[in-house]
């Protein structure tokens, strides 16, 4: 986070009316924390001759110092929020910043008998997601245990062949480990199979699908054909329903191309390692006419080099990018990848100038 501009109270017209993250200092105490997308406007509304007796709230006199932080974009207000949020009320998170944890699919690789379950904590595991919110989690492994036979009762399994069993052993749709129908090891096959589908986003089931769908139809087992399509439909639209973030949690990377609070510029604001990094600004005064495409890709090459995965994800600021990619007011464009060895730099080239055009 860059270094903060400073103000006193007798020099708010010189203050920029422009979005901003703000910090008001009293003589003591904490300070008074709030984002705005017209600062100047803001502060006159909170330090002002208005009448106490309004209700509203009123500074006046009580402010001994500002400071506060451009921002370019809602995504940079948020991140700004978050990290003062974090730094001057480190109990107070939650209220102060309202950000609801993403939630997870998680596969319980490590056990006997793997299952999934939806969480919003992370641990130990495979991590899936994450989702718009919980119901289009459970939608997801919902469909997509329908297309496995792993089990999904909660318990604590001591395999047995007196074991009750469920009603979907009866139906099919579980291997019934419970009640020794397979072998730990056969369970755990099917376990994997899981596994792949999730780290391959549905190509490994896609891809035999398909596979197995050309060969009837070579073969003139138009039935079968048929049967395969339909299973192929099924599991693409099992994968649609993720939605556009879903993804292993190790291989949830990807860029916002968002406007930048410099002129001429458009900030790049990565994700790595489930964290957001410092935003990047990018700028565009040599190539505003966007006709100097080649130069623009080495400079975002360049740009770009170094970038890595930090510490351990952070679930603010996963939350944060759950808001702000499915939000209707969202000023920017989201570029996901699989890792920073294969960054899409010509449709990032093209986010740039999308989001430029559209600040001019």
């Amino acid at each position: 986070m860059r270094e903060p501009l400073t103000a006193l109270p007798s020099d708010l017209e010189s203050i920029p009316d422009r979005p901003a993250v703000f910090l008001l200092w009293a003589g003591q105490g904490a300070p008074y924390l709030a984002r705005t997308a017209l600062l100047r406007r803001r502060l006159k509304r909170l330090i002002s001759n208005r009448d106490r007796l309004s209700g509203a709230l009123n500074l006046k006199g009580v402010v001994e110092r500002i400071e506060y932080w451009r921002t370019g974009s809602k995504l940079e207000s948020a991140l700004v929020h978050l990290e003062l949020t974090k730094l001057y009320f480190p109990d107070d998170v939650a209220r102060i910043t309202r950000l609801k944890p993403p939630v997870f699919l998680r596969l319980t690789v490590d056990n006997a008998f793997p299952r999934t379950m939806l969480t919003t904590r992370l641990g130990r595991g495979l991590y899936y997601g994450p989702f718009a919110n919980r119901v289009a989690a459970e939608r997801f492994q919902n469909e997509m245990l329908d297309l496995f036979q792993l089990r999904r009762c909660e318990e604590t399994l001591a395999p047995a062949p007196e074991h009750p069993g469920c009603i979907y052993g009866e139906m099919n749709k579980c291997l019934r480990p419970c009640q020794q129908v397979v072998s730990i090891e056969e369970y755990r096959g099917e376990a994997t199979r899981v596994e792949q589908f999730l780290r391959t986003e549905g190509a490994s089931l896609r891809e035999s699908a398909e596979t197995a769908r050309d060969q009837a139809s070579a073969a003139m087992n138009f039935e079968e054909a048929e049967h395969m399509h339909q299973r192929l439909t099924r599991i693409e639209g099992v994968q649609a329903s993720a939605g556009d973030l879903a993804r292993t949690l190790e291989r949830l990377a990807g860029v916002a191309v968002v406007p930048s609070a410099e002129a001429e510029s458009v900030d790049l604001i990565f994700l790595a390692g489930g964290r957001w990094l410092d935003p990047r600004i990018f700028d565009l005064s040599e190539n505003a006419t966007f006709l100097e495409n080649a130069s623009m890709d080495r400079r975002l090459r360049e740009l770009c080099a170094g970038i890595s995965p930090g510490s351990s994800p952070d679930l603010e600021h996963l939350a944060i990018l759950v808001r702000w990619q499915g939000s209707s007011w969202r000023d920017g464009e989201w570029i996901g990848f699989d890792s920073f060895e294969k960054i899409p730099y010509r449709k990032i080239v093209n986010a740039v100038a999308r989001v430029a055009s559209r600040g001019n």
